[in-house]
């Protein structure tokens, strides 16, 4: 028995959504619950995954399921594919499982042809909507199924208008229109030299061919890398009746959401055009109207269609995102899915359905992206700055961003590559811009409204967009824009705020934002729900005060080394490391050790109360000299010159000695972390001390501090059992000479492989372990990550040889068998064994499910990171928690 592959609307459910694609399933759903959706069919993923595995080739499977799914549409809707007298006209769009707004080709109006458009104008009583309806139909079906050119198609209506002397397209006559069709199919001819498909049978063949080879484009491919969206999923296709929203003015489109998707709040929001169809709204081709303007020329429909809005987010219970059409005075939905929406808006439509009843706090938790929060905590322009406003557009994305002009996607990208922060100006953005806007810092259009495509694929980025910004005249051929008398060019900065929708001239100063009582709501149920705890990797008073705010229950990482590299310091450094004897090296060591001693200090006073990990000197020394391919050039340049002076030069061969001594072929794995601490224990020493006298202090002030000692790179336990060793009797000696008693633990850093496969023998000697996870990663692997990441790690990717780059999203399956390993030994030895990550992966959301799962006590991270680490805890416990009750 053949499996089914074509499902009419009224025989599919929301819940197969796996197997009819998003719009798909939501078009049954609504077709279920008696919506006014027009009637049609959609082909299955499945139906998808085959065409690809015969070759790109459409089974006869799927040719005869579409066959009868035409010829009961045909018998429902009382119209025929093909029929001159009453033509059925289908759109034939794509449906992901998971929604890719723009990424994948639509076709509308297919059915037409020379003799059902002369059907068409009969049985409407209006040539002009025909006429405009078929070249509509050309010149999409030769774009997306053909590959010819958009602009070839408007460069052709374009001529008509100049030749005619009008401006807007609603202006063209039904014989203009004829016109503009004889040259489309001429172009048709020229480009591909076969005639334009009369057909509608084998223009639907063509069609469905078209969507599914769209699942593999190059911007949907983008898309899907950049949301983690699998690539075995398929695409549905949804064959749907047509209806008109460009019949005359009781006719129109629009695109709308039940909650503003920027701001979150409560009021329907969207777009609406008169005599238009959606393609008009969505490819910013004309400026829309509000809802409003809805509200206004048609009270009834909008009264209808505000009841729809409600019904639809009820049902789903999420904001949506509607399309929709007016037909001579009749309401039609053509689709509902959960809407795109800004961070802001994620957090307080999460919240406010809360409040509502429509959902509880653990799905509120579960609807906020905690990457998405990222957005929250970026920077805005400093009100106080003197802008010097140009023009001002629609406000598409908040957020505010600074760069230089560019005027197409390919600049962007290669600029962006060389480090230079852009601003992608357009007249209105495209699918195939998308890696020009991932590439930006900002996005402004000349053209198009909120629900534009730059507009949705920003806010899904959350990446400032302004859109509808007409005072812009650009000329790409030039690489310029005008605004009145004012020319910007290619290269001059420019700034965006996307919040506001003002650009500005040249760079403007941003600053940190302010968090909404939302965002600090829902951050707190999700404290009261997770149980992993979230440190920062702080390595100053500044970082710590600014983790303790986003919510940092302790610091997991403070880097003694970043208190060295400090300018002031670099010299002194480099006179510890020069030292010929141990008292010259200890005279370095006693100016060193006020300065780590006063470090220690602030971030144990804004830390008060929490634990502060401290990790001892981890770099090679010679990371605090200069470099050995620049002495040398300095040292000969001395050398050859007769001029130079004699003490100079004496100075720089010195250094150099030492440089060379230190030189290292593979500083990674050489003399750094414990084994610097145990050729030179005095340097750990110092550090221990200034640790114990900067807590002796703040104990004598009345402050609670919680230091955790922490040696790096341990890989044998005798390593970690010196070195603890020299700890605890420096904490001793100091703790008798202030007289003042301090409560600290002594761990280790597992970052050596070694270290995760015998740490029940190093559990002996810790209190806790902290997975270094990026030293760990790179060891594991055997990949130096500046060198993997300059090199071959993007191929990798790109080829699917791995999942995700190990050094942003935890390697599971190897990097983290040996913290799963680790753990599991450590506390075979020691129950209560404290153990964290403190790599970059602590505020990676997948990274931070992982530490969950393996039973880990904290992960930390960058204070910037905090809160998205916070959600993603809370969400990993959630879902735990509700996989437990079902089974």
């Amino acid at each position: 028995m053949s499996k089914k592959v074509v499902y009419r609307f009224d025989e599919g459910r929301g819940d197969m959504k796996r197997l009819l694609g998003g719009k798909g399933a939501n078009l049954a759903e609504m077709t279920r619950h008696g919506l006014p959706v027009p009637p049609g069919f959609t082909i299955t993923t499945e139906a998808c995954l085959d065409y690809y595995a015969a070759g790109r080739r459409l089974t006869q499977e799927v040719l005869d399921q579409m066959e009868q799914a035409v010829a009961d549409l045909e018998q429902r809707t009382g119209k025929g594919l093909g029929d001159p007298e009453r033509p059925l006209l289908v759109s034939v769009r794509s449906g992901a499982v998971i929604s890719m707004p723009g990424m994948m080709d639509t076709v509308l109006n297919l059915g037409l042809n020379d003799e059902t458009v002369e059907g068409l104008a009969r049985m409407t009583g209006n040539p002009r909507f025909a006429y405009d309806s078929y070249r509509r139909f050309i010149q999409m079906f030769g774009d997306v199924v053909l590959g010819i050119d958009h602009y070839l198609f408007e460069r052709i209506i374009d001529e008509r208008k100049e030749e005619r002397g009008l401006k807007q397209d609603p202006e063209l006559a039904a014989e203009d229109w004829q016109w503009v069709i004889e040259r489309y199919k001429a172009l048709v001819k020229r480009e591909t030299k076969e005639s334009f498909p009369q057909d509608p049978k084998e223009q639907l063949r063509q069609a469905v061919i078209a969507v599914f080879d769209s699942w593999n484009n190059q911007r949907a491919v983008i898309y899907r890398k950049i949301h983690k969206i699998p690539d075995h999923l398929g695409t549905a296709v949804n064959v749907q009746m047509m209806v008109f929203g460009n019949m005359g003015e009781d006719s129109g489109t629009g695109v709308a959401f039940t909650r503003n998707p920027s701001t979150g709040e409560k009021v329907l929001y969207g777009e609406f055009l008169t005599n238009a169809q959606g393609e008009d709204v969505v490819a910013g081709l004309r400026t829309p109207e509000p809802i409003s303007a809805l509200k206004r020329r048609m009270p009834g429909i909008y009264e209808q269609f505000r009841e729809i809005t409600d019904r639809l987010e009820r049902h789903y219970r999420d904001m949506q995102d509607i399309e929709f059409t007016v037909e001579r005075g009749t309401l039609y939905i053509l689709q509902t899915r959960s809407g795109k929406r800004t961070a802001h808006a994620a957090v307080k439509i999460a919240v406010d359905l809360t409040k509502e009843g429509i959902i509880d706090r653990e799905t509120a938790l579960l609807r906020v992206d905690p990457d998405q929060l990222n957005q929250l905590l970026h920077r805005r322009i400093d009100p106080e700055a003197q802008l010097d406003v140009l023009t001002k557009g629609l406000p598409a994305s908040p957020g505010a961003a600074s760069g230089k002009v560019v005027f197409d996607a390919d600049t962007a990208e290669q600029l962006a590559r060389d480090g230079e922060k852009v601003i992608l100006v357009r007249p209105e953005t495209t699918p195939e811009d998308i890696h020009g806007i991932l590439a930006s810092q900002g996005i402004l259009t000349s053209r198009g409204g909120m629900t534009s495509h730059a507009a949705v694929v920003a806010r899904g980025m959350g990446k400032p967009c302004i859109c509808g910004c007409e005072e812009l005249r650009i000329d790409l051929r030039k690489k310029e824009f005008r605004v009145g008398e004012t020319v910007v060019r290619e290269g001059d900065l420019l700034s965006i705020d996307g919040g506001t929708g003002q650009v500005i001239r040249g760079e403007v100063p941003l600053i940190d934002p302010e968090l909404s009582g939302e965002f600090q709501e829902i951050l707190a149920w999700a404290d009261e729900i997770r149980t992993l705890k979230v440190r920062a990797n702080a390595d100053n008073p500044e970082d710590a005060a600014k983790a303790r705010r986003f919510g940092a229950e302790g610091i997991g990482l403070c880097r003694t080394e970043h208190m060295f590299m400090e300018a002031s310091r670099v010299p002194i450094v480099q006179e510890m490391i020069l030292a010929e004897t141990p008292e010259q090296r200890q005279e370095a060591l006693d100016k060193l050790l006020p300065m780590q001693l006063e470090d220690f200090k602030g971030i144990f006073r804004e830390m008060a109360g929490l634990p502060v990990t401290i990790r001892l000197l981890d770099p090679p020394l010679h990371e605090f000299l200069p470099n050995l391919e620049d002495l040398l050039a300095e040292v000969t340049r001395l050398r050859l010159d007769p001029e130079s002076d004699p003490q100079e030069l004496k100075s720089k061969e010195t250094l150099l000695g030492k440089v060379k001594a230190l030189h290292e072929f593979n500083p990674m794995m050489g003399h750094r972390g414990c084994r610097l601490g145990l050729s030179h224990p005095e340097i750990y020493a110092m550090q221990a001390e200034a640790i114990f006298r900067a807590a002796a202090e703040l104990i004598k002030e009345g402050v609670s501090v919680q230091p955790e000692v922490m040696i790096p790179l341990v890989g044998h336990v005798n390593e970690l059992k010196e070195l603890r060793r020299l700890v605890e009797e420096t904490a001793r000696r100091v703790m008798e000479e202030t007289g003042c008693q301090i409560s600290y633990t002594v761990g280790t850093m597992i970052e050596v492989p070694r270290a995760a496969l015998t740490a029940d023998a190093i559990a002996e000697e810790a209190e806790f372990f902290s997975f270094g996870t990026n030293d760990l990663t790179q060891m594991t692997f055997a990949f130096s990550r500046d060198d993997a990441e300059g090199k071959f790690l993007h191929s990798y990717l790109d080829r699917k040889l791995l999942p995700d780059n190990p050094f942003m999203t935890l390697d599971t399956e190897g990097v983290g068998k040996l913290v799963r390993m680790g753990v599991e030994l450590g506390r075979r030895v020691k129950p209560e064994l404290k153990a964290g990550i403190c790599g970059e992966h602590g505020g990676d959301a997948r990274s931070i499910a992982f530490c969950h799962e393996v039973g880990l006590d904290y992960v930390s991270c960058s204070p910037f990171r905090i809160p998205p680490a916070r959600l993603a805890a809370a969400q990993i416990a959630v879902q735990s928690s509700r996989k437990a009750q079902q089974g």
